[in-house]
């Protein structure tokens, strides 16, 4: 997969500027350009190899132009011959051909089945897509679409943690936190990017320090390992060593192998035990 640079302090611009940019540098479309869905529309911000201003600043409506049929069908379109393709509209003539391009391909950024942003390839010269090589800008399409679902899911479980964390934390409100924290970690062991980890992994102390009644009131001379962690964080909410197994992608025989270590760090014999243990050192929420 070709891989964009993403770090923790983008904005949406910097995110969709890096895609276009790493369009130009790993097809050989010598055009590229971008931007996010909304409202129905998607508005072009970012634009890389372009001769003109001409692409600067378009809005894209669904059903409307190339992107508008990507936007509704939710797949890549492509115009090898952009001025003559009678399969879409030509509302975008002015900005695509003042551009001078020929051949346009348009790729949506899916989340959850819905469109939330368009990238372009675009060539001044008609050219078939096996010789430009469009698998580089689906995996960059790809990426971006992880990005965007990464945070969404931390923006959920921080806004829906927010809501039920507020004084007096009651017992189900308690619960919720923590099942949200369990999720939360079976989430971020499915994700190899260190620094999305790095960052989910934040939002995850915070979550835990939330949930606290202030300092731990138990102190431990260990390090449990962050699969210990996750295998613990599921045991909590009472699933059955298949079920942890199931929701984190293991083994039911490494789900126990990692409980026993767990315990064993902690100096106790069940489960339940090193549960409560875990809550009263504040490795837990």
């Amino acid at each position: 997969m070709v891989e964009v640079a993403l770090t923790a302090d983008m904005t949406d611009a910097d995110l969709i500027a890096s895609a276009v940019r790493g369009l130009t540098e790993s097809t050989r479309f010598p055009v590229a350009f971008g931007g996010w869905e909304q409202n129905g529309a998607v508005h072009v911000t970012a634009t890389s190899g372009t001769r003109t201003h001409m692409i600067d600043g378009l809005v894209v409506r669904a059903e409307r132009g190339l992107g508008g049929r990507a936007i509704i069908e939710r797949r890549p379109r492509l115009a090898l011959d952009y001025r003559t393709s009678r399969s879409i509209t030509h509302d975008y003539d002015r900005a695509i051909l003042g551009e001078g391009i020929s051949t346009l391909f348009a790729i949506p950024i899916i989340v959850s089945g819905r469109t939330r942003g368009l990238l372009y390839c675009g060539s001044w010269r008609e050219t078939s897509i096996e010789g430009m090589s469009a698998n580089p800008a689906f995996s960059i399409a790809q990426s971006l679409a992880a990005e965007v679902r990464i945070r969404d899911e931390v923006a959920d479980r921080v806004s829906a943690s927010s809501s039920t964390v507020l004084p007096p934390l009651g017992g189900a409100a308690r619960e919720e936190l923590r099942e949200s924290y369990a999720e939360l970690r079976a989430i971020a062991g499915s994700i190899d990017d260190p620094v999305m980890r790095e960052r989910l992994a934040a939002v995850e102390r915070r979550i835990a320090a939330l949930s606290g009644d202030g300092a731990p009131s138990e102190r431990v001379d260990t390090t449990l390992s962050r699969r210990e962690v996750d295998v613990l964080s599921c045991a909590s909410l009472g699933q059955t060593n298949a079920q942890i197994a199931e929701n984190l992608g293991l083994r039911a025989g490494t789900v126990k192998s990692y409980l026993q270590s767990a315990m064993s760090k902690l100096g106790v014999s069940t489960r339940h035990a090193a549960v409560t243990k875990a809550r009263r050192a504040g490795i837990l929420p």
